[in-house]
């Protein structure tokens, strides 16, 4: 146990280290928020891979996994899907070379698409920071045999990664991203035969997991298994598809070449290190059923009884990497858009260079710590937590607010300014209305979690995406100066 806690604090040591001296080459804002635009493919690559295998991936990812078997499968086939798509958008997002999401929304429509389209996406990304601070109370909890509890363990994990992420912003974090990413894949890879083997194969997987476990949809997880199934994907392809903080490494890229490449090669690492995430869990699951052990545990329970001790150390430190990273670039996006979509626009006089450091490194500080309330709160009033739960609302809020209006914007001209207005503001609304007012207000219609047994992406998905529609067609077409920003042969 001892081992397991010194390694994994030398770990955080040695990184907190790299981040100090990567701090001293912050020169400027676009340092801070960008790296300078100075990153090459394969540091784009693995900043990607370790930026999206968060705490999604290894707890709520094995959540679902222990409740669902084999089908949980379903939830990271979203982001590879939305990956493709992404493809082919990468390098028109470098060209177009701001800051955050809201510059795009701004330019095809308007100031107040862009304030709304903010406050949407900093509600989603301090939720998903929140989860990260709760996977790191689990590590801690597992490597020192319950010695640090899962509140203190998160509070640690809480501390480290605001101070962590207050440094020095995007230069530190990219360049840590990729011992981690490069970690993370190496772990997860070796790891998996000695679960396996350890859990009897799978013929001790079909000896002790129910037969929905094996299906295309478990009949074990929901009221409606195939709706359920295709919720979490579209909830994880939307997500994917918006998400600010791979647009921002896209920005970060040397060359609009270099965004395109890095997303080909990280298509490849995303599906190696998903698939045998599910693997170590649906096996760790086979070991430990029956015990009254926490789905979302399963990997780092792997990795602490079923794996060699190298090994193990290993792992747990990869899933330290995944909640480092995702925790880090998940501040750090909604941090620039306090400083970039609201300080910055409302301000009434330009802000030098060293005051919007200091002004972000305190927004770094402020969400971080309301990150940490929405975990805080519900475990001092000992409030059972699902961070797939949490993670599915993230998603939805995400994917449902910004992803439609913002993809319209990269890739349909005729996407007007109201159209692109409303999406946002109606997805962001019925997704709060559905998932946490209708469960208090009438509990009665809840079943197995969702609103009449139906998956919150979908209303709230047709919603926007139905308003964005409609209204393209019937508002006059967009400005052709505004389109021209983002299409530049129109």
């Amino acid at each position: 146990m001892v081992v397991y806690l010194i390694i994994i604090l030398a770990y955080n040591l040695i990184l907190l280290a790299f981040n100090i001296y990567r701090s001293k080459k912050v020169k400027g804002h676009d340092d801070f928020m960008l790296a300078g635009r100075s990153l090459s493919i394969h540091v784009i690559v693995f900043t990607l891979i370790a930026t999206w295998i968060g705490s999604g991936t290894f707890i709520a990812g094995a959540e679902y996994a222990y409740k669902a078997g084999f089908s949980s499968l379903w939830l990271p086939a979203g982001a590879w899907l939305g990956i493709v798509v992404i493809y082919f958008l990468a390098a028109k997002i470098r060209t177009f070379g701001q800051y955050t999401i809201g510059d795009i929304l701004e330019v095809r429509y308007g100031r107040f698409a862009r304030l709304f389209g903010t406050i949407a996406l900093i509600i989603a990304s301090v939720t998903i920071v929140s989860y990260q601070f709760r996977a790191g109370g689990y590590i801690l909890n597992i490597i020192t045999d319950g010695r640090i509890s899962v509140a203190w363990g998160q509070a640690f994990s809480a501390f480290f990664i605001i101070a962590f992420t207050a440094l020095a912003g995007m230069i530190s974090v990219a360049h840590t991203d990729l011992p981690n990413g490069i970690l993370i894949l190496v772990a997860c890879v070796v790891a998996v035969p000695f679960v396996i083997v350890k859990a009897g194969g799978f013929s001790g997987a079909l000896a002790t997991l129910p037969a929905g476990h094996f299906q295309v949809f478990s009949p074990d997880f929901g009221a409606r298994p195939a709706l359920k199934a295709f919720g979490y994907f579209f909830a994880t392809l939307m997500l994917l598809m918006g998400e600010q903080s791979m647009y921002q490494k896209f920005y970060s890229a040397k060359s609009p070449r270099h965004a395109r490449s890095a997303v080909g090669l990280w298509i490849i690492g995303t599906i190696i290190v998903e698939v045998v995430v599910v693997l170590i869990a649906v096996f760790a699951a086979v070991y430990f059923w029956g015990q009254g052990k926490e789905g979302g545990a399963m990997v780092l329970l792997a990795a602490r009884y079923m794996v060699p001790a190298p090994v193990g150390v290993m792992l747990l430190a990869a899933a330290w990497a995944v909640l480092l990273s995702t925790g880090t670039n998940f501040l750090l996006s909604p941090s620039t858009n306090v400083m970039r979509d609201l300080v910055q626009q409302y301000a009434r006089k330009p802000l030098s260079e060293k005051k919007q450091i200091i002004i972000q490194k305190g927004a770094v500080i402020v969400l971080g710590l309301c990150a940490f309330a929405m975990i805080f709160v519900p475990t001092l009033l000992n409030k059972p937590i699902s961070v797939l739960q949490s993670a599915y609302f993230a998603y939805t809020m995400y994917g449902v607010a910004i992803t439609p209006a913002l993809i319209a914007a990269l890739a349909w001209k005729r996407a007007t300014k109201a159209a692109g207005l409303i999406s946002i503001c109606s997805g962001a609304l019925i997704t709060l209305f559905l998932d946490k007012l209708v469960p208090v207000l009438w509990p009665s219609v809840m079943i197995e979690g969702d609103p009449w047994g139906i998956p919150v992406i979908f209303p709230a998905l047709l919603v926007s995406a139905g308003s964005l529609f409609l209204f393209s067609f019937i508002t006059k077409p967009p400005d052709k100066v505004a389109v021209s920003k983002l299409f530049p042969e129109s």
